[in-house]
């Protein structure tokens, strides 16, 4: 059954292009200008449904056991941000959304759960960003889109230095981006990674299809600041994972970053148009 907020007096008058959607399962989609962004099991939310929240707690998983400061840059649902407070209760979490008719929809028809330390600011990433304090973070997570595409400012060379200020030391930046086969996207943003000079590890996480260059699809980029990735132990997980999924790592990805051309001011873009909705595989 699909449910959509609007009206007068309807809190999400102002954003009329948000839909929920329920499933038999008792999980609610929420769908923004027709492209589904968040899965939200309320009563289970270790339970992801779409592939690249799926990858975005594999590799937070790989993390020393315990609470851990995260920053989500884009909220939605908040799906990922239930999922720490589920696996990591007690994790000191701040959520960059700035729709605030969203976020309000969200918390009255899926509460957040009791006890949280989920803080949401009504702000755009870059401004958002701007105002974290240095070293304020164990895992940064990028995971905004306007109409269906990464926002061109968040994957500069600039924003991304200001994501390794933010981060501790051996903290991970998390890309959630889509890209088409032969991922000339991705590997733009690789080059600004490694243009920041602040990032000793790389890797994408993705499914194997998407990795292939079979489809247009989200791949996941870990960036860790100054240390190492856990490669092996996210290898493990990764073959666990519901979906096909593989991990690109070392060599392979570093030819990559060295090949692509940073994203700079004046030569800056949003992630590729993606296919039509129904074009999208969710599960």
């Amino acid at each position: 059954m699909a449910r959509t907020r609007r009206g007068a007096g309807d809190p999400a008058a102002s954003a009329p292009h948000v839909t929920l959607v329920s499933d038999d399962r008792g999980g609610v989609t929420i769908v923004l200008d027709g492209s589904p962004q968040s899965h939200v099991q309320l009563s289970d939310p270790g339970l992801l449904a779409f592939e690249y929240v799926q990858h975005l707690a594999l590799v937070l998983d790989t993390l020393p056991g315990g609470p851990i400061a995260v920053t989500h840059v884009g909220g939605a649902g908040m799906t990922l941000p239930r999922y720490v407070e589920h696996t990591r209760p007690g994790s000191p979490q701040i959520v960059l959304e700035p729709d605030a008719a969203l976020t309000e929809l969200v918390r009255r028809e899926l509460p957040l759960p009791r006890q949280h330390r989920i803080r949401v600011r009504p702000t755009d990433g870059l401004t958002g960003t701007a105002a974290l304090g240095d070293d304020s973070a164990d895992a940064l997570v990028l995971d905004a889109y306007a109409v269906g595409r990464v926002p061109a400012e968040l994957t500069t060379v600039d924003y991304l230095r200001d994501v390794a200020r933010v981060l501790r030391p051996g903290g991970i930046a998390l890309l959630n981006l889509a890209d088409e086969p032969g991922m000339r996207y991705v590997t733009r943003v690789l080059a600004s990674l490694r243009d920041v000079g602040a990032f000793g590890a790389l890797a994408l996480v993705a499914t194997q299809d998407v990795l292939k260059g079979r489809r247009f699809g989200n791949v996941v980029v870990a960036a860790s600041r100054g240390g190492e990735l856990d490669i092996a132990g996210l290898a493990r997980s990764v073959a666990r994972a519901a979906f096909p999924t593989g991990v690109r790592s070392g060599a392979d990805v570093t030819r990559m970053a060295r090949s692509g051309r940073p994203f700079v001011e004046g030569d800056r873009a949003a992630s590729p148009v993606p296919p039509a909705a129904g074009a999208w595989r969710v599960r």
